[in-house]
């Protein structure tokens, strides 16, 4: 079983997310920021993952909070769901187009946390959406389920075409390292990831 259910609530949020890594493609998102929700819709759609995500924050105040911490517990989701790494590809990359962006991504689910972010994002906002919440939403990803994450932009000059190619990028890079590899054990010389 291939799936996490977590839930995380501080001062700031309150988050619950479930996650199937042999899904469809389903995404239930309610964030209150509907581009964190297109995002992840994104994420499940292209990355064949089933994803469902309740959350509430302080966004009164800022989207930061809600954004960071949605990241953190999606992070620990595919770490959970993912157990002792069995039998997985581990590693997964695409290069994808959106119009005039070109977005390469690849992951390493080797139990090692590092983003090299390489995205040029023109425009601050989109539609309110404060553009450097990306960085972070992927950063907290990254560090709470201890993968490798790689994007670079090729080209681009629209932001959000560029945040849509990377997200879509992401999502079948995700896809293929989470996918089995129809070998037994644990893909790697240490034995453990």
């Amino acid at each position: 079983m291939r799936k996490a259910d977590i839930s995380r609530k501080t001062k700031e949020t309150a988050i619950s997310l479930r996650l199937n890594l042999d899904g469809k493609g389903v995404c239930r998102a309610k964030t209150g920021v509907g581009f964190l929700d297109h995002m992840l819709d994104l994420l499940a759609r292209h990355g064949g993952l089933d994803l469902t995500v309740t959350a509430k924050g302080d966004i009164h105040v800022d989207d930061h909070h809600l954004v960071e911490d949605v990241g953190i517990v999606l992070g620990q989701a595919l770490k959970k769901a993912l157990g002792k790494k069995e039998g997985i590809a581990r590693y997964g990359w695409a290069v994808v187009p959106m119009d005039e962006a070109l977005v390469m991504c690849a992951v390493d689910l080797g139990g090692r946390p590092y983003l090299a972010y390489g995205l040029e994002l023109p425009a601050k906002r989109v539609k309110g959406f404060d553009t450097e919440l990306i960085e972070e939403f992927l950063r907290a990803v990254v560090n709470a389920a201890g993968m490798n994450l790689h994007l670079r932009q090729l080209d681009g000059r629209n932001t959000h075409h560029i945040i849509e190619a990377a997200f879509k990028a992401f999502a079948r890079a995700l896809g293929q390292a989470v996918a089995p590899s129809g070998k037994g054990g644990v893909p790697s010389t240490k034995g453990v990831l």
